[in-house]
């Protein structure tokens, strides 16, 4: 990879042309031995390959346990579906339950999140969405217009979360659209953009028609982008510079880390990431246990306990701001903050409950685990 290139001059929509999405491209990079090659050819028949070259220069070629190779690099591991971790799912997250048809998810009686597509410019091993990314499917969003009825005909909700694939995908215009349609409806507060872009493909927000368009929609109508930082070393000077464009034009970006094996499974990984987050002005925000994903619970997932042990070790070394984020496992019945380990017990706070079930919200709950439980049925 050339070390020279300048990120932030690039037309983005070109340089998606030179994104490795062939495992012969791939060999081109890494070399992969016979059985190693037929194991990733076999993955990416299911869950496609696409690194964006930026994303690509962050991993140290050198080295096979690259915590960022092993977010974005397909491998044989994917193809473990059953072991000691326990079951897995296509939607643990419970999308299909709370499915309105038209890519529109409704969970919260307040919430509405639109899966507006299913491309990302980086498709991610560990994925929650692994069976949306890189194909067309039924669950993205087909027909704005309709999703904008429905949020209006809803008073309830006062927040609109553009998801996917990354909402910073699509065009300029089709984006001006659908943030122009839903500042116009008085009942929505706030909106939300999902996107990973900051990380996996930042020279995306060096387009100044989109860094100008959000800016002109958060004077109407307060915009806030949920981002994906996993690892301290995603934090580059590009990505900084990014991050700096957004915030000044007033966006406020929030981050949502999944703790990962051989990622961030450390109090070092997590004290660097938080930290180093707030100096480039991103707010930790939530840390999800890993859920469990068919062909990515078994080599990602850390075990409840391990993980709790982890995230205090991380919390004691943090300052006040670094130490805000959540703990966090989405449910398909809610979100649950993970308070800590008593005895033999998890104990968590229902933080966000499903609509119809209001009793269940701001409940305490405490579930036996063992030293391999990576996931609670509730």
């Amino acid at each position: 990879m050339d070390e020279k290139i300048d990120w932030t001059s690039l037309d983005w929509r070109k340089e998606l042309a030179n994104n490795i999405v062939t495992v012969d491209q791939l060999k081109a990079y890494t070399p992969l031995d016979e059985a190693e090659e037929a194991a990733i050819r076999e993955v990416v028949t299911a869950h496609p390959l696409n690194v964006s070259r930026y994303y690509l220069s962050l991993i140290d070629p050198t080295d096979p346990y690259d915590p960022i190779r092993k977010m974005c690099l397909p491998s044989a591991e994917e193809l473990v579906t059953v072991g000691a971790m326990g079951s897995t799912t296509a939607d643990p997250y419970g999308d299909d339950k709370h499915d309105k048809g038209n890519g529109i998810l409704h969970k919260y009686d307040y919430s509405v999140l639109l899966v507006v597509t299913e491309t990302c410019a980086t498709y991610c091993r560990h994925c929650f969405r692994k069976r949306i990314v890189g194909r067309s499917n039924h669950l993205t969003l087909k027909d704005f217009s309709k999703a904008r009825d429905y949020i209006a005909a809803h008073p309830e909700i006062d927040n609109v979360i553009l998801s996917g694939g990354d909402p910073l995908m699509l065009p300029t215009p089709v984006l001006r659209e659908m943030l122009t349609a839903l500042a116009e409806i008085e009942h929505v507060r706030f909106v939300r953009i999902g996107s990973r872009i900051p990380v996996t493909y930042p020279l995306r927000l060096f387009d100044d028609a989109l860094i100008d368009l959000l800016g002109q929609i958060n004077e109407r109508k307060t915009l806030y982008i949920p981002t994906h930082f996993n690892h301290a070393r995603e934090i580059t000077p590009t990505a900084t510079d990014a991050i700096l464009r957004l915030r000044m034009r007033g966006i406020t970006v929030n981050n949502q880390a999944v703790l990962l094996r051989g990622v961030n499974d450390t109090a070092k990984d997590l004290i660097e990431l938080m930290n180093g987050l707030l100096t480039i002005g991103v707010n930790p925000y939530y840390l999800y246990q890993c859920m469990p994903v068919t062909r990515v619970r078994h080599h990602f997932q850390i075990p409840l306990r391990e993980a709790s042990a982890i995230v205090d070790n991380a919390r004691a070394h943090l300052n006040g701001y670094a130490k805000r984020f959540k703990f966090i496992i989405g449910h398909d019945i809610g979100k649950f903050e993970i308070c800590g380990i008593l005895n033999d017990q998890i104990v968590l706070k229902q933080i966000h409950a499903r609509s119809g079930h209001d009793d269940q919200a701001s409940r305490l709950i405490m579930r036996p685990i063992d030293d391999k439980s990576g996931w609670i049925s509730l």
